[in-house]
């Protein structure tokens, strides 16, 4: 850091240990706790965590919002039962609300129709990613989730440096290959100095409807040994139910019965508070 340095990295071309990239949100939020959910590779179920998490927590009695940073594949307005479009004014955006009351802002809330697609490069997406921080309307929220798109490129790095993550929940399957997929997302998160809450398996099993055995379907899982490799801490299992398919299907999240996050729900809400 430059000793002229004045503390505003606005225009500061340095490259510095220091250098603050992290944007305010709109002025009218406060934002208690912010927690990321991620996974290496798509198809794992990030966003159906994600909504059960934000559940979890408004049944706590929280103030909850989700993010749903997954630009290109947004699905949590369609969990929620949410419709329609985003309202705006003069001071920012308005996120949409469920049944329940959890805030939500998505790409689908701005689109014409839901089924349009978002062709558009990574730096457009990232931006869009930062204005649903900056320019969202929020208000009071004591925990907001980020459900972000699967990988490592433009859009997990435009979200570690602009916004004050308080840490991430990765999300993985029983597939062997998965262990080097996590190991990218803890690897990323340890280098943009985020902590890592712990991990979660969906997929992770069936159950016998009629002797209530746990199958596991895609072989034996390695969570355990790569939760060591990695010191990571595991915070759940969810099974592979179709009641869950069903419930994200006609919009009713809300309303799922299962204690398989339990764990994780508690990490969360123990984070130490702070407000931006």
């Amino acid at each position: 850091m430059s000793k002229e340095c004045d503390g505003n990295c606005n225009g500061c071309n340095e490259d510095c240990e220091e250098r603050d990239l992290r944007e305010k949100p709109n002025k009218l939020s406060k934002i208690k706790k912010v927690v990321g959910i991620v996974s290496g590779k798509g198809g794992v179920g990030k966003s159906i965590v994600t909504s059960m998490l934000a559940v979890l927590a408004e049944r706590e009695g929280l103030k909850v919002a989700v993010l749903d940073a997954d630009i290109t594949g947004p699905s949590i307005p369609k969990a929620f039962g949410i419709t329609g479009r985003a309202d705006a004014c003069d001071l920012g955006m308005f996120p949409a609300k469920s049944h329940k009351g959890i805030k939500v802002i998505s790409a689908n809330l701005l689109l014409e129709k839901t089924t349009d697609p978002v062709i558009w490069r990574g730096p457009l997406i990232a931006n869009l990613v930062k204005q649903f921080w900056t320019e969202v309307i929020w208000d009071e929220v004591d925990i907001m989730f980020i459900d972000m798109p699967p990988g490592t490129g433009d859009v997990p790095l435009t979200v570690f440096q602009s916004i004050p993550v308080d840490g991430i929940i990765v999300v993985t399957s029983p597939q062997e290959l998965v262990s080097m997929i996590v190991a990218k997302a803890v690897n990323m998160a340890e280098k943009m100095d985020i902590p890592v809450l712990g991990v979660i398996e969906n997929l992770s099993y069936v159950k016998c409807p009629d002797c209530d055995k746990e199958i596991e379907v895609f072989g034996k899982s390695n969570l355990e040994s790569i939760a060591q490799d990695y010191k990571l801490d595991i915070l759940g299992r969810i099974p592979i139910d179709p009641k869950l398919a069903a419930a994200c299907d006609k919009g009713m999240i809300e309303l799922f019965d299962g204690s398989w996050l339990d764990k994780a729900i508690k990490k969360i809400i123990d984070l130490p508070q702070k407000e931006v």
